[in-house]
């Protein structure tokens, strides 16, 4: 249901609330004023919500006004600027501007009094270019919102679609502060040209102007410019006047206050249509646009008895806290506090010298006697005070019980997040009890748990991404297998299917078996014989041939029958005779023979002993010439063999590839 809101619609309320006295008198009686720059300006890298960027100068560096000192990182944050031209002295750790008070890396730029300009970048028409590019333009300007959350202007326009309406708050409800009201006063048209800008970017149907009603000054200025630029620039831009309570600047209270409706637990105002910006942040706007400058300095209110001379001025992003309050007459007493914003939302710094960022609208130094220190914390009452005040409709009490006892998943569940940290709880409690300390406290450490989820969560998805990645790999290593064993199985199968078309070796080899047969009968035969020598006894010479030439005989045999049992080789030599061997194995049993004969003869007739002697070498000499045509024979039989059982082979060889 699109939201329609009139100059006479009904304004609705919020539950609890109060109305602290106001203070903002006499700071927002002076025009806002500018100081000279410090001798020292400390710029923090995060000075908005989000990661700081990356550094992209040195020390020593010469930086001009405007120049980047950051990137934005991968989160697209916002980038940090040099306030002013001079040198980088040092990069190092330095007080923050933080309720917890630690130290960040901060840039120390010494001015050198030139203001010498980095290159402006306006744009001249932005129906020229696409949304997103304005958009990008606002964050490489550094755009955060002022009114205190200083998220990036850019991603929450980003993340604005379908808008009916688009709030300007300049509510500024919280006592002491008056920052806003002076820019209303003195730049009421240069806002009006930010709502101008702001509604272009989102295609809002209307715009709100909201002004609480104690500052008719700046009523009756933004009333002045509206009449003066509306029926030619803003479509439907309405001002609304807000009762005076104390927290309606708050952008849920706001919003209800306007509308009537509630924005969702855990939800944005965009959910419903409508989109909220401070009135600073619609003057950072325009400027970044129409004059190409990015955001360098804001208005900061100083304010508290302890100044003797209170108001607004311009302060330089990096300005020492220190500085400003000289400049304005500080007074310190002996137990002095300086407070950065308001009495309600705003924490004591301890350290003086921390820098003025884009979120600080407010230095509040007050006497003992103006704002009294808080008492020592007692026991809890249970009167209930916390819960009639508290504008989020939250329970105070059981929040501070969880939250002492750090049971986080009972303050999600008693909707933590959804406090405001107004600080009225805390200023209506009888007990004096910090409770929006303890709040402040147990957020953090639920921003950091959820932090570390995160973290967590993000290892588990790339543990289990590396997982499936693995098991892939793994199943692509057997598929590849079982397809190079199918392979291995199909070609194997290929050729078995080609076998039968060429000879076997059954086929090749028919005779292979009678050739073993035949050469085991040749081993069987030579065994016989050689037993045989072995039993013949010597006196066996005399009777008829030796053992050994009966062996050399039945050798011969065998290995005749072994060659004719082999199948195409070389013609056998048994068709033309006894082979070279078996002659030469005769001969030497013959020679043998006769050698024995010559000696019996010898032995019986007696011969002398000179010719015996000489007989018996004639004898040797015969026998050694009949060995040595034996081996021969042998050696030349083997070789004849030899080239016949290769001849056989070749033409075996052919017959297969023909």
């Amino acid at each position: 249901m699109a939201i329609e809101i009139t100059a006479t619609s009904r304004l609705w309320n919020f539950p609890g609330g109060v109305q602290p006295d106001e203070r903002k008198s006499p700071a927002n009686l002076q025009p806002i004023q500018r100081f000279p720059l410090a001798p020292m300006l400390y710029i923090p890298l995060r000075q908005h919500a989000g990661a700081a960027g990356e550094l992209c100068v040195a020390v020593g560096d010469y930086v001009l006004k405007g120049q980047p000192l950051t990137i934005p990182g991968v989160d697209n944050g916002l980038p940090v600027h040099a306030s002013t031209s001079g040198t980088i002295k040092a990069i190092t750790e330095h007080p923050l501007n933080h309720p917890s008070g630690l130290s960040g890396l901060t840039v120390h730029l010494q001015p050198d009094d030139q203001d010498a300009p980095y290159p402006h970048q306006p744009i001249a028409d932005i129906h020229a270019i696409s949304q997103r590019e304005v958009l990008q333009h606002l964050q490489q300007m550094g755009i955060a919102g002022l009114g205190g959350a200083g998220f990036p202007t850019a991603r929450k326009v980003a993340g604005a679609r379908n808008i009916d309406a688009l709030i300007i708050n300049g509510i500024e409800c919280e006592p002491y502060i008056v920052a806003d009201d002076r820019l209303m006063r003195e730049h009421a048209a240069k806002i009006l040209r930010g709502c101008e800008l702001l509604q272009q970017l989102t295609s809002a149907k209307s715009v709100i102007f909201a002004i609480e009603d104690n500052k008719p000054e700046a009523i009756n200025a933004v009333a002045t410019a509206i009449a003066e630029t509306s029926s030619t620039t803003i479509a439907n831009i309405i001002l609304r006047v807000i009762p005076t309570k104390y927290p309606s600047g708050g952008e849920k209270q706001l919003i209800q206050i306007l509308t009537g409706k509630q924005v969702p637990a855990n939800g944005l105002p965009a959910d419903i249509g409508i989109l909220m910006q401070n009135v600073a942040t619609a003057y950072a706007v325009a400027h970044a646009i129409d004059v190409g400058e990015p955001l360098l300095e804001r208005v900061v209110t100083l304010t508290g008895e302890a100044l003797h001379h209170p108001g607004t001025a311009w302060a330089p992003l990096g300005t020492p806290v220190e500085y400003l309050l000289q400049q304005s007459g500080f007074q310190p007493s002996k137990h002095q506090r300086v407070i950065i914003g308001g009495p309600m939302m705003g924490y004591t710094i301890a350290n003086l010298q921390v820098p003025v960022t884009k979120t600080t609208n407010c230095i509040l130094a007050p006497t003992a006697s103006e704002l009294t220190p808080a008492d020592a914390e007692m026991a809890c009452i249970r009167c209930g005070a916390c819960e009639q005040a508290c504008p989020a409709s939250l329970l105070p009490q059981q929040l501070y019980w969880h939250a002492k006892a750090q049971d986080y998943d009972a303050l999600k569940q008693h909707h933590i997040v959804d406090c405001i940290e107004c600080g009225i709880c805390a200023y209506v409690c009888p007990s004096q009890i910090p409770l929006v300390q303890y709040y402040r406290q147990a957020k953090a450490e639920i921003r950091e748990q959820a932090i570390e989820h995160q973290k967590a969560e993000i290892a588990r998805q790339r543990f289990e991404a590396r997982q499936l990645r693995l098991e892939r790999e793994k199943e692509e290593r057997l598929e590849k297998h079982r397809r190079a064993a199918e392979a291995r199985k199909a070609a194997q199968a290929a050729r078995a299917a080609e076998a039968p078309t060429s000879p076997s070796a059954a086929d090749t080899k028919p005779s292979a078996g009678k050739g073993t047969n035949a050469a085991v009968q040749a081993a069987l035969a030579r065994a016989k014989a050689k037993k045989a020598a072995q039993e013949q006894p010597d006196s066996s010479a005399s009777i008829g041939p030796s053992a050994a030439v009966q062996a050399a005989i039945e050798r011969a045999k065998a290995k005749k029958a072994a060659q004719a049992a082999a199948p195409e080789q070389a013609e056998p030599v048994a068709d033309k005779g006894p082979s070279a061997a078996v002659q030469a194995a005769i001969e030497r049993a013959k020679a043998k023979k006769a050698a024995q004969a010559n000696a019996e003869s010898s032995q019986s007739a007696e011969p002398a002993p000179e010719n015996n002697t000489q007989s018996d070498k004639q004898d040797a000499i015969a026998a050694a010439v009949a060995r040595a045509k034996a081996r021969k024979a042998e050696r030349e039989q083997a070789k004849g063999n030899t080239e016949s059982q290769n001849n056989a082979a070749e033409n075996e060889r052919k017959g297969k590839q023909n």
